[in-house]
């Protein structure tokens, strides 16, 4: 199955790069000391010490995987490249729930991306679909699950 494009803006493509360069020189070596201090403490099978580490080393090196492959997927977003009015990928949309009269603030971004603690919703999701294209002022009602919530759209940015 192919995967999809992730899109970035240069900020953030930086961020993940200097992330990754981190995972691969510091936090290794970190890893790696704590195996062989655990491994200095003799008898591997019942060294619980030595059986953590190596979990860490496992849950980094899979850190890693998955952040070499979003790098691979990833398209440099410009602001100038899309309508500032129009709500598109890596917008900031400023909401109104009508239904619960709640403002929030999104950030649209590729599902790789997403993180809803963040305020980062895909542009996948059922929400990041409605909002697709829409202008500042426009409403819209989302259906799910059987509730229905409507929204304004407040402001937009880049």
């Amino acid at each position: 199955m192919e995967q999809a494009n992730v899109y970035l803006k240069r900020e953030r493509l930086s961020e993940l790069e200097k992330e990754l360069m981190e995972m691969k020189s510091a936090k290794r070596k970190e890893v790696a000391d704590k195996i062989a201090e655990a491994r200095a403490h003799g008898d591997l099978s019942e060294n619980a010490e030595y059986d953590a580490a190596k979990e860490a080393q496992s849950m980094l090196e899979l850190k890693i995987s998955k952040l070499e492959n979003t790098l691979s997927r990833a398209i440099i977003i410009e602001d100038d490249q899309f309508p500032g009015d129009e709500v598109h990928i890596l917008s900031q949309v400023h909401l109104l729930d009508i239904t619960n009269e709640e403002e929030i603030k999104y950030l649209i971004v590729s599902p790789d991306e997403a993180d809803i603690e963040m305020d980062k919703i895909s542009i996948v999701s059922p929400l990041g679909k409605m909002m697709m294209g829409r202008k500042k002022g426009e409403k819209f009602t989302l259906e799910l699950n059987g509730n229905k919530n409507e929204y304004k759209i407040l402001g937009i940015s880049n």
